[in-house]
């Protein structure tokens, strides 16, 4: 899949707040109209994927995520598959719903998910979590599934209680994890990684090695030349530069362009 193209580049539907979180005013049906709006503004701009993420149902559980939560998430992917043509459509499940996102995934025909901790265990916001490697390789295992697990190495918004190099913390993740790509972001959604330790992490791995966060207009250009995906859905990306709001056609557009003549 990450071979057809570098980088491969992935659009983010970035969902409102879903049945049953806390800041929900939508019903199902309109959140679904949603998304398909969404999609069809990153089909048109030429992106190769897209990720569906519950971003609007925020305070996140770390895990154990509601079921009304997973239900919603499912009809909402499906319509996604069904409506376009995308090389790839992930899913991630905020904050770190790796099993449910992974599920979600196998039934509605999904390429692959991102797991934000797949291995270690890091101090966040939503308290300290723990890598999910273990029962998310043995689901994959007895489903016979072929879900590509893309995986944060030294997650956003995170920091890790076991503190190993960056480097050495992706050769884990690739030799013990099961990972089967390597997400390097900044230290919050709005900032990049450093180009320094996108390269440590390539010469480190022989997975493909894709840039999880800060991805802006004014940055992009070299993130293009190094990284084998980016994942773009950061302000400049949005209509009024809105975080988590709609997608800005014309700026994927852009860079979509921009990417394919470097």
């Amino acid at each position: 899949m990450l071979e057809k193209r570098k980088p491969f580049i992935i659009g983010m539907i970035h969902l409102p707040p879903l049945p049953g979180s806390p800041n929900n005013k939508m019903s199902l049906d309109e959140i679904v109209n949603y998304a398909i709006t969404e999609g069809q503004k990153l089909q048109e701009a030429g992106v190769d994927g897209v990720i569906v993420e519950n971003l609007g149902d925020y305070p996140f559980f770390k895990d154990n995520i509601p079921p009304i939560t997973i239900a919603s998430m499912s009809i909402i992917v499906r319509e996604v598959r069904k409506n376009f043509y995308f090389d790839a459509v992930g899913v991630n499940v905020l904050r770190n719903g790796c099993i449910d996102a992974f599920s979600i995934a196998h039934v509605t025909g999904s390429q692959f998910i991102r797991c934000n901790v797949l291995i270690g265990a890091y101090v966040t916001d939503q308290g300290i979590i723990e890598g999910k490697a273990a029962e998310l390789l043995r689901l994959k295992r007895f489903l016979n599934s072929n879900v590509m697990i893309f995986a944060d190495i030294h997650v956003k918004h995170a920091y890790p209680l076991y503190n190993l190099p960056i480097e050495l913390a992706a050769q884990d993740l690739a030799e013990r994890g099961g990972a089967d790509a390597v997400i390097v972001s900044g230290p919050r959604s709005s900032i990049p990684p450093s180009v320094d330790t996108v390269k440590k992490v390539k010469s480190s791995v022989s997975l493909p090695v894709i840039i999880g966060s800060g991805i802006s207009l004014e940055n992009f250009k070299e993130f293009c030349k190094i990284a084998d995906g980016l994942i773009i859905g950061e302000k400049d990306f949005k209509e009024g530069g809105t975080i988590g709001g709609p997608s800005k056609k014309e700026a994927y557009e852009y860079l979509v362009k921009e990417c394919r003549q470097n």
